[in-house]
């Protein structure tokens, strides 16, 4: 029992050092954009109070309360810290939630306030950035998050069941968890949007509507269409979405707008959809899936056999 309590106290101090170094480092990059950005622009009044708010968010608030937790840290106090942390994880949620916003006015400041454009360029070659741009650092206290859940999870786990110190613990893992997983529903939902949004453009014409609420893109490739009589393979691109399946071909090299674009084939209704492989699961090169339609067959092949395995597995997830 004594071995084991003195492998969970190394275990455990060697993780506090380690908390403590990674925030101290965490906090001079904090550091860096409440310095010589959000406190000069403010003072200078280069930008205006609300487009300021947009892009920093609550990124002030958050710099408090990390040095209030590198506070308790240094002086051994981690019950203090895990407490004061836990009163303001919902900064990071609001933080989470704005950076797409905040990315967005970033980029509109850069393109028409031209002083804010050279004030930016000016205070990144400041040797203190070593070369990091803004965009760099603000995507930090997400990361930073991440970093703490895995921290406290270590002290945890080397930490006795019966001491105080303990249910702290588990509750700051508990908070943490549930935060990063607030964020990263929101990362997620925002890739999601963005790839649907991409689909949308690559699509000639806007009668095949994409983006519609509560749909999410799975995969896209090329595969082979047999069709039903002794006709040629049609190489066609598919789209896989949770609820439809895209068939798209080229538009006209030589096309004046949409040489780049696709021309929607037809879309395909996944509820009453069965996939089935005809010769996939052999090791043969490639493999055939049939896909049953109330009032169609398709027949999808590829040379690939790993590409066949893995439609398969999407097709099947999808339509389950």
């Amino acid at each position: 029992v004594e071995e084991q309590r003195a492998r969970w106290e190394r275990k455990r101090s060697r993780t506090a050092k380690e908390l403590l170094e990674t925030e101290h480092k965490y906090l001079e990059q904090l550091d860096l954009v409440v310095t010589y950005f959000v406190t000069i622009l403010k003072a200078k009044g280069t930008l205006k109070p609300a487009v300021l708010e947009t892009i920093f968010g609550p990124l002030e608030s958050i710099y408090s309360a990390s040095h209030v937790l590198s506070f308790h840290l240094e002086r051994g106090n981690l019950q203090q810290g895990l407490e004061n942390l836990c009163q303001n994880l919902d900064l990071y949620g609001h933080y989470a939630e704005n950076l797409e916003q905040a990315n967005k006015t970033l980029k509109e400041q850069l393109r028409k306030n031209k002083s804010f454009r050279r004030f930016k360029k000016l205070q990144e070659t400041r040797p203190q950035f070593q070369g990091r741009e803004l965009e760099d650092l603000l995507p930090l206290p997400l990361q930073r998050l991440h970093q703490y859940k895995h921290f406290f999870r270590d002290l945890l786990e080397n930490t006795s069941p019966d001491s105080a110190e303990h249910q702290k613990l588990a509750k700051a893992v508990k908070s943490v968890s549930e935060v990063s997983r607030c964020i990263q529903g929101i990362i997620e939902k925002r890739e999601n949007s963005l790839q649907l949004l991409r689909v949308q453009k690559l699509l000639k014409g806007r009668k095949t509507q994409v983006l519609i609420p509560g749909r999410w893109y799975i995969r896209e490739g090329w595969l082979l269409v047999v069709p039903s009589k002794g006709e040629e393979l049609k190489r066609r691109m598919f789209f896989l979405f949770s609820d439809i399946l895209i068939a798209a071909k080229p538009c006209h090299p030589l096309h004046p707008l949409n040489s780049h674009r696709l021309a929607c084939q037809a879309v395909y209704p996944l509820h009453q959809c069965t996939v089935d492989k005809v010769f996939g699961h052999t090791r043969s090169q490639g493999g055939l899936l049939s896909l049953s339609f109330p009032h169609k067959t398709l027949l999808l092949m590829s040379s690939d056999q790993q590409d066949i395995n893995d439609w398969y597995q999407s097709l099947t997830a999808a339509v389950r």
